[in-house]
């Protein structure tokens, strides 16, 4: 049974794990993305995910929660001056998690994780996506008004 069971240890103490979700957080945020096995990886996604959404909020209070679990001011000045910005209009799921293989050394599992909007070759081929409505009725009817024809203009004038 698995009862209560909402945190992978990954194998450390938990002062220990909090230290290093906390600087794999900012190599996260410094280098945009980084290597790393994929229990880790997953790991750090529901670490990152909830800060990421706290800097779209730039207040003093937000930053000294943010502060509190990272332990670095460079990382936070970072997240909040650029990632946040980048991020803003997004609603969730800032990350991705791409696996890349077998580690040589103990054929560990490997990943890359990343920064969503910082990778131009996923988000180059596609178009923007539409924010879902619930209500989108309305708007149907204003697109559909009819539209005058165009006439020509000097073209026919002159011959």
């Amino acid at each position: 049974m698995r009862h209560g069971k909402k945190v992978n240890h990954l194998g450390r103490k938990t002062a220990h794990r909090k230290a290093m979700l906390a600087n794999m957080a900012c190599s996260l945020i410094e280098h945009k993305r980084i290597n790393t096995t994929v229990a880790k990886a997953k790991a750090l996604k529901q670490f990152v995910e909830p800060l990421v959404t706290k800097s779209k909020d730039d207040t003093t209070h937000n930053r000294r929660i943010v502060f509190s679990r990272l332990r670095n001011k460079y990382a936070v000045t970072e997240l909040f001056r650029d990632v946040a910005p980048k991020v803003g209009d997004r609603p969730g799921g800032y990350t991705r998690i791409i696996k890349l293989g077998n580690r040589l050394g103990d054929n560990a599992d490997m990943a890359m994780i990343e920064l969503v909007d910082y990778n131009e070759l996923y988000n180059a081929g596609k178009p923007a996506k539409k924010k879902s409505r619930r209500r989108g009725g309305k708007g149907k009817k204003a697109e559909t008004a009819p539209v005058a024809p165009v006439t020509e203009t000097a073209s026919s004038e002159e011959e």
